[in-house]
């Protein structure tokens, strides 16, 4: 049971003047309870999302009718991956917020040997642990019930309608602006704030979903385990690339700033269709961002530019809401003019624009349970938890390290050289695996290197022919290199498997 794992319990800080205050209470009770429930109580859906040790699924209480975005961990994996702080973490978080726009948690249970029942498929793709026999499918896995948002995520709103209208814009940067003070009012730094974990639920209004990321500061109002902290420096490297401001890559400490940059670069996305720092790496990305490098559709307001701009600030302390003015910066910035703060959810939503999955029945048959679907792009969502595939979006979520950055690869390059790709692989053999940094130069070069003995291990043979050089990839983490005398089999945890198939042949078809 995770709530019989805490070593404490806790207890949210309703009275203002108790803010920063610590108070632990062993007879606390979690006002989202742990069920008895297992998994064949409900009639599971369609996918809404996959994370690196998570789904999120579409799930109706069999008893009840009620729907829930269920959300699906392997413990083992978790454990193995050492997840656990993440887990917990966003769990007693969740459980303790109450605002209508972000994502509510109903319950939580444990079900030890549930998935037995399915086929070793379906129990596979449930967990998307290809490393998983079908004898440990009998390991502890945890379960989230979330709320369902069937309106799904902005991000869908975006790339169907291409981009919004500034109103549509205003009232949904209002709708994140108000929940996000909320968020920064208890103490709270989400730090992965993007169109992709805003949903939209059956009225249109937004919640802010997927806390894993959540970093709890010293005075938070919210009671936080020393042993559920997602990490014990506040400048660890999470987030999602396209949003990440230039002072994480500096490893600086989190500040509520993160996610107003991260609004900033969500409300261009809204207003343009994409993001202000989209390349074709993380490497020229973060060089973007870094440099700063934004540029403005003629099309844009002034009101949105300037608003834009100032939550695009390199000082984090400068962006609206993070100053001494606190949020009433931001809420009367002209951008906002007319919106009513006191009644913001009183207005009617923007219509949706609706996709064709609308309506999907509860089919664990259906071919999103399939595996043949893993890692194609097809299944894209943020949900509870559940990352967007990078593949199929440019986002890259839990940025691990700054590789990139690190000017010890750099010996490696030719003058005028750069990096497009670069990762910390696992290179699977018969017998043995070892890591390897594989790096994807503009030359274009293939290059494996040992990192601890910063010496070449293998130049891939570049060639613009496929029947030559090709990837295969057969999940999100793995992908085959081959070539017309060798097969090179390798493991991504950034699972990213697509996106160094998408990378390369991309430089093949220049």
């Amino acid at each position: 049971m995770m709530e019989k794992e805490f070593d404490t319990k806790l207890r949210f800080q309703n009275n203002p003047s108790n803010a920063g205050s610590v108070q632990r209470s062993k007879s606390f009770a979690f006002r989202a309870p742990q069920e008895q429930f297992t998994v064949h109580d409900f009639e599971l859906g369609k996918i809404y999302g996959v994370g690196s040790y998570s789904k999120v699924v579409r799930a109706k209480k069999k008893d009840t009718g009620n729907v829930y975005a269920l959300k699906i961990m392997d413990k083992k994996f978790i454990t193995k991956e050492n997840k656990s702080s993440y887990v917990k973490l966003e769990r007693i978080v969740l459980d303790q917020l109450d605002h209508p726009g972000i994502i509510r948690l109903f319950f939580t249970f444990q079900d030890a040997c549930s998935l037995c029942g399915y086929s070793c498929l379906v129990i596979i793709s449930i967990l998307m642990f290809s490393m998983l026999a079908l004898s440990s499918t009998t390991s502890p896995v945890d379960y989230m019930a979330l709320e369902s948002c069937e309106g799904g995520e902005l991000f869908d709103q975006i790339t169907r309608k291409g981009r919004l209208s500034e109103d549509e814009a205003r009232f949904y940067a209002a709708e994140v602006v108000d929940a996000l003070e909320y968020i920064h009012g208890l103490g709270l730094i989400h730090r992965d704030i993007k169109p992709e974990n805003l949903l939209l639920n059956a009225e249109g209004d937004i919640k802010i979903a997927d806390f894993g990321s959540v970093k709890a500061m010293q005075d938070s109002r919210i009671t936080v385990l020393p042993n559920a902290t997602s990490d014990d420096k506040a400048c660890t490297f999470v987030g999602t690339a396209a949003y990440v401001p230039p002072e994480v890559l500096n490893s600086s400490p989190a500040t509520f700033g993160n996610d107003l940059w991260a609004l900033g670069c969500t409300l261009y996305q809204m207003l343009s269709g994409t993001s202000p720092f989209k390349d074709a790496s993380e490497w020229l990305v973060f060089q973007k961002i870094i440099a700063r490098d934004i540029r403005f559709p003629d099309y844009f307001s002034e009101a949105a530019k300037d608003l834009i701009d100032k939550l695009l600030d390199i000082d984090p302390s400068k962006r609206p809401g993070a100053g001494s003015d606190g949020y009433a910066a931001l809420k009367m910035h002209r951008f906002f003019k007319g919106v009513n703060w006191k009644n913001l959810r009183g207005n009617s939503p923007p219509k949706l624009a609706l996709g064709s999955n609308t309506g999907e029945s509860y089919d664990v048959k259906d071919s999103a349970w399939n595996l043949s679907n893993i890692g194609d792009g097809s299944v894209r969502c943020g949900i509870g938890g559940a990352t967007s595939s990078s593949e199929a979006s440019g986002h890259v979520t839990r940025l691990a390290s700054i590789d990139s950055f690190d000017s010890k690869w750099h010996q490696f390059l030719e003058p005028g050289e750069s990096v497009l790709m670069i990762s910390m692989v696992k290179k699977l053999k018969k017998l043995t695996n070892k890591k390897v940094q594989l790096i994807l130069t503009n030359k274009p070069k293939l290059i494996c290197l040992d990192p601890s003995k910063l010496m070449v291990k293998g130049n891939i043979i570049w060639s613009n022919n496929p029947s030559d050089l090709n990837i295969q990839v057969s999940s999100s983490s793995h992908f085959k290199i081959c070539t017309p005398k060798k097969v090179r089999s390798f493991e991504d945890a950034k699972q990213r498997a697509w996106q160094w198939k998408k990378a390369i042949e991309g430089l093949q078809n220049r």
